[in-house]
Formats: C-alpha cells, sequence, structure tokens
C-alpha cells in the first residue's frame, strides 16, 4: 500500500509537470495583509450553490479542447495555450457529467449537448485504446496516447474508470429521447463497454492500474483500498462481456478483509484503512461517488455514507483544531485534498494535502465536493471562498488553491478532476441528477450485486 501512495503521489506530480515542466506557471501574489479585502454583498445558499456550479461549468465548455471537446489536463488563464492539446481521459468523463448538469440547469440546449457529446464520443471512439482502456493523457487532435510518465504510454485503468462513470450517466440520460439521442446513448453505452476490465487483473484475483504495449504491467500498481479507485471494480464486476470475478474485489481490493480498521481520528471511526496513514486527501470522497450513491451503500466491509461522512467531518475537525496554526483556518476556511500547491520557494507544484502532510494550502474542491456530506460546513466554506472573490474566483469557477498562511497565495489555475467532482456534487445535493442515472443502469446493478452490495 505505501508503494501504491508513492507511485500514485509521483504520477501526479508529473501530471502537473512539477516546479519546472509544462504545468508550471508563476503564482498569482495578491496584495499584502495591509490591504482591506474589498466588501462583498453576501449570497443565500441558494445563491452560492448556483454560481459555483454556472462558473465552474465553463471549464468544460468554454474552455475545452477545441478540436476533441473533451475535457483538458489543466487550464492556466493567464497562459491559455499551455497544453492546449492535453486531453484528460478521467477529466472528460467529470465533463460528460457536467454536461448533463449544464442542460439540466440551462446553461446549454439539449441541443447543444448533443452537439458536443457527440463530437466527443467520435474523439473517443477513433482515440488510442489498450485492450479497451484508454490512457491517461490523449492528443486532443490525433488521438494519440500522450505518455503519462516514461512507462506509462497505454491504458490506465482508473482515468477510464472515471470516464466510464460518465458514459454510463449520458447513455441513461439519453437512452429514451430522440432518434439522435438513442444513437448518442447507444454510442455511450458501447464505448464503456469495449472495455477489457478482466485483462488488467493478470489472470490474478486484483486489478492493476497500467499496461503498456511496450512495458506491460511493469508499472506492477495494484488497486488495493482505500483511495479513490473503487469506481474500478465496480465497473469491472459489471462489465457484460470482460467480468472481473467477485474474488478480484475480496482478495484484491479489500485485501482479504483487511481493509476495515478500528482507528480513529477526533474520536472518529474512519472504518476502513487508508492505507494504514491516518485519513486520506478529500477526492478519496469524491471521484468514486460521482455517479455511484454512497447513500445507502453498503457491503460487509463498510457503510459507505458514513465512510465519506466521516472522512470529511475528520478533515473539517483538523482544520478547526488547526495543530500547525495556520493563519485563518477553522470553521469557514476548510478543505484538504490533492491539488495545486506553494512550494517552499513559492513556485507552483502540487501535492496530496491532508491531516499529516499540510503545508498551508486550502483546496476549495475539499469542501465544495463534500456538500451532500457537510451540507452547512461545506456551504459555510463556500460563502467564505466568495467573500475572497477578488483573489478566488477566476473565470471557471474557484481556483484550486490558495494559502491563508503565505499572504493569500492563489494558485490562479485549475484542474479537470478538481473542477469536475464540484459541479456534479453540488447537482447530487440538490437533486441527485447523476446519482440517479448511474444507479439505475441495469448493468451497475448487476456488477454490485456480484460484489455483494446492498444499494
Amino acid at each position: 500500500m505505501k508503494k501504491l501512495i508513492y507511485i500514485f503521489g509521483l504520477l501526479l506530480v508529473l501530471s502537473c509537470g512539477g516546479d519546472s515542466g509544462p504545468g508550471y506557471q508563476e503564482p498569482y501574489l495578491p496584495g499584502s495583509d495591509d490591504d482591506p479585502d474589498p466588501v462583498v454583498n453576501p449570497l443565500t445558499d441558494q445563491e452560492i450553490m448556483d454560481l459555483t456550479q454556472k462558473e465552474t461549468f465553463k471549464y468544460f465548455w468554454d474552455f475545452a479542447n477545441s478540436d476533441s471537446g473533451g475535457a483538458k489536463e489543466r487550464y492556466h488563464p493567464g497562459n491559455p495555450s499551455l497544453d492546449q492539446n492535453v486531453v484528460t481521459s478521467g477529466g472528460t468523463g467529470f465533463g460528460l457529467m457536467a454536461i448533463l448538469v449544464g442542460i439540466e440547469r440551462g446553461y446549454v440546449t439539449r441541443e447543444q449537448g448533443v452537439e458536443r457529446l457527440t463530437k466527443i464520443f467520435n474523439f473517443l471512439e477513433n482515440a488510442d485504446r489498450f485492450h479497451g482502456a484508454w490512457s491517461h493523457w490523449i492528443d486532443g487532435g490525433s488521438g494519440n496516447v500522450i505518455p503519462f510518465g516514461t512507462e506509462d504510454n497505454g491504458g490506465d485503468l482508473v482515468e477510464t474508470a472515471f470516464l466510464a462513470q460518465g458514459l454510463i450517466c449520458i447513455k441513461e440520460y439519453f437512452k429514451n429521447g430522440s432518434n439522435e439521442e438513442k444513437e448518442l446513448a447507444n454510442k455511450a453505452d458501447a464505448l464503456w463497454k469495449g472495455v477489457e476490465w478482466n485483462w488488467y487483473t493478470q489472470n490474478q484475483n486484483v486489478l492493476f492500474w497500467h499496461w503498456s504495449p511496450n512495458y506491460g504491467f511493469d508499472i506492477n500498481l495494484e488497486l488495493r483500498g482505500y483511495n479513490e479507485t473503487l469506481i474500478a471494480y465496480v465497473l469491472g464486476a459489471a462489465s457484460p462481456d470482460y467480468p472481473i470475478p467477485a474474488e478480484a474485489y475480496h482478495d484484491g481490493w479489500a485485501n482479504n478483509g483487511n481493509i476495515v480498521t478500528s482507528e480513529t481520528q477526533y474520536n472518529i471511526p474512519l472504518i476502513l484503512d487508508h492505507a494504514g496513514t491516518g485519513s486520506g486527501p478529500l477526492f478519496w470522497a469524491h471521484y468514486s461517488y460521482l455517479g455511484l450513491k454512497p447513500n445507502g451503500l453498503t457491503d460487509q466491509y463498510a457503510n459507505y455514507w458514513n465512510l465519506n461522512v466521516n472522512h470529511t467531518n475528520i478533515n473539517y475537525e483538523y482544520c478547526v483544531d488547526n495543530p500547525l496554526n495556520h493563519l485563518d483556518y477553522g470553521p469557514n476556511c476548510w478543505g484538504l485534498t490533492a491539488s495545486y500547491t506553494r512550494n517552499s520557494d513559492g513556485s507552483i507544484g502540487y501535492n496530496a494535502h491532508k491531516p499529516g502532510n499540510d503545508p498551508g494550502v486550502v483546496s476549495p474542491t475539499a469542501a465544495i465536493s463534500s456538500i451532500s456530506y457537510t451540507p452547512q460546513k461545506s456551504l459555510a466554506a463556500m460563502h467564505f471562498f466568495y467573500s475572497k472573490k477578488d483573489k478566488l474566483l477566476g473565470p471557471a469557477g474557484f481556483y484550486d488553491a490558495f494559502s491563508p498562511r503565505h499572504n493569500y497565495w492563489v494558485a490562479e489555475a485549475y484542474l479537470a478532476i478538481d473542477q469536475g467532482p464540484q459541479i456534479i456534487m453540488i447537482e447530487n445535493y440538490r437533486t441527485g441528477l447523476l446519482w440517479n442515472l448511474f444507479m439505475q443502469n441495469e448493468d451497475v446493478q448487476n456488477g454490485l450485486d456480484a460484489l455483494g452490495f446492498n444499494y
């Protein structure tokens, strides 16, 4: 498990370019602490949710890759040409779900949504695939794989699972529509069903993250819980043509039952072992649950609603406790997860923030995307972020991260995998849209049944 966390962290740093790679940008430095914040008229709870969803939607619509319609890995308003062609497969899956929210909320028409989704699907049909899985990064112009690392130039099963989660929601949303919409639904269904989940077991009772046509399974990164990769097992079991055995879930993901823990933080049970390092970054409570509804979801290992509520509350209580005495941490300013970060030299980097790994950087997506689990606490954070909108609110929603302790340093940039959960999870809190679509899918239900879930 330590190896998984180490390699995953390394890959995430690579994905953002570290200090000097393609993701580097000079940080945004607002004025001194002596400068008073401008007066900001407060919004109602409904207004702050409306604003956050509408502004965040722009990431996946206005600032999508122009050739493919897919989600760009990152967007730097100060340098919009940076990595223009780097499309992220998982972030595109989040974008598919965001487009459904955009249709429902009236940001775009149904016809506009269908047109954009058709463009994305045509791209995905022709993009490189590796035993059905897409690569983490795809060239938005050619559809060719962009290596995520030296040996990571093939299929990425976890990013593919995030994409498939969105495809299933698209299928369910349009399956009873016009002829054009039914065709779109059929395309979505065929795309996710083409993933050879069982290939990624290597005939073992566990899933593996990567496969490369040049390096095979050399990365050798097993998907073992608990982290953000649960959705890969659910979809692997749900696949009608390439299913994984239930033993892969129980022996691999659940580590023969050793995934369960009695550990607590702030007197709150973790329920499942977060890689043996206390509670993990909050995106673990988001990515698999954009479509997979945790409310009422249980198996022999956990009640997944309690798991995510507890995870969020531990993160909140840590920020309120504020053992490192960071400026402004508290009931209104909280949320630690993987995001851009401030390096010690003031440059922009990447870090999986959490209790125990806290350099004083708050990631708005952490609290915002947890709104279903902690609605009042998340809304309080959203209002706080908005109160500093001159610093924190940009052209595609709240910026990815900021550091109160460093004179409100702001990472004036965005990542698809951080923006997507905000608009999606707010919608799940308000209407349950994506949860309802995903959970009504018969294949998903079959997969959950096969793994022993109640839902």
